[in-house]
């Protein structure tokens, strides 16, 4: 394994079993090659480098879930509210995942931002919830009372 240092110079060897806590990039799927050897992930531990590549990950996936909740809110086709509970609970995995796993790479502003975006998103489709099983309850009492 290499280990770049401030100074920029590589220290150690491919093989050499160091553990180095910080972002991991790839996949098991990704192969890097570095001097002719296959590397299968590249761990970033200055939080500085990794900042921006963890930023683009997070506000990729972000605006994937903003598109996707603001097409669960404006489909009115949702009888059961089905479509609203499964956003709600992709807005929570998402959040808990920021928490979890990107918290550290993250700047604080970025943070704040995404937590209170991420609130707005689940306060609408709480009271999207809402509004389905207050329609689908007058129904009810509908056909109950003819």
């Amino acid at each position: 394994m290499y280990s770049i240092n401030s100074d920029w110079r590589i220290k150690g060897k491919i093989g050499d079993l160091v553990e180095i806590e910080g972002f991991t990039m790839g996949s098991t799927n990704k192969v890097y090659k570095v001097s002719g050897a296959q590397i299968k992930a590249i761990s970033i531990s200055d939080k500085e480098l990794a900042n921006p590549y963890v930023s683009k990950i997070v506000f990729s996936k972000y605006h994937k879930l903003f598109e996707y909740v603001t097409n669960v809110l404006i489909d009115d086709d949702d009888e059961s509210g089905e479509t609203c509970r499964e956003a709600l609970n992709h807005t929570e995995k998402f959040r808990l995942e920021i928490k979890n796993k990107y918290r550290d790479y993250l700047k604080r502003k970025e943070l704040d931002m995404l937590a209170k975006q991420l609130m707005i998103l689940q306060k609408e489709l709480s009271e999207r919830l809402i509004q389905i099983r207050e329609s689908l309850y007058n129904v009810k009492e509908e056909r109950r009372s003819k």
